[in-house]
């Protein structure tokens, strides 16, 4: 009886020492980012380059462009584009799914900041680690108009 006792207690005392994990997913993509891309995002879906009229892909780190009226998916941008800057120029951020089928609306609306060179600061540039500011992108579906306190202060000749 004695052994049997013991053997409950042993045993008992052997599984409460397991260790429990539990898994958590997190959905950012600060080192996914390309270091031209804008700072003080946590997610970014796409980037809208409008000098260029032309996506990117983050995840899947594409091009997105029209060639003879159709859509590419490529991993570098046209030879036409091959000595273009993509650290000073301007990108727009859009969280929403296929944004190239708004190209239409997106060209007019951003066609403000074609040669905005130099007036946005990139990931490469930032002097803080952590890239996110969870307040300048609460909803990952909106469209973000980069972050629209740093383009008040571009627009002013601020900080960025």
């Amino acid at each position: 009886m004695k052994r049997i006792l013991l053997a409950v207690v042993f045993g008992v005392a052997s599984l409460s020492s397991i260790n429990t994990q539990a898994q958590v997913s997190v959905n950012i993509n600060i080192g996914s980012q390309p270091q031209w891309g804008p700072a003080g995002y946590d997610h970014v879906d796409y980037y809208y380059l409008p000098d260029i009229d032309t996506y990117y892909n983050v995840p899947n780190k594409q091009y997105i462009y029209l060639n003879n009226g159709n859509w590419v998916f490529n991993n570098s941008l046209p030879s036409r584009y091959r000595n273009y800057d993509l650290y000073n120029s301007y990108k727009v951020v859009i969280n929403s799914p296929k944004p190239y089928l708004s190209h239409k609306v997106h060209v007019k609306e951003y066609s403000k900041y074609k040669g905005y060179k130099g007036k946005q600061k990139v990931i490469r540039d930032s002097r803080s680690i952590r890239q996110a500011k969870p307040e300048n992108n609460k909803n990952k579906y909106r469209e973000a108009k980069g972050n629209s306190k740093h383009d008040k202060r571009n627009e002013k000749g601020g900080r960025h």
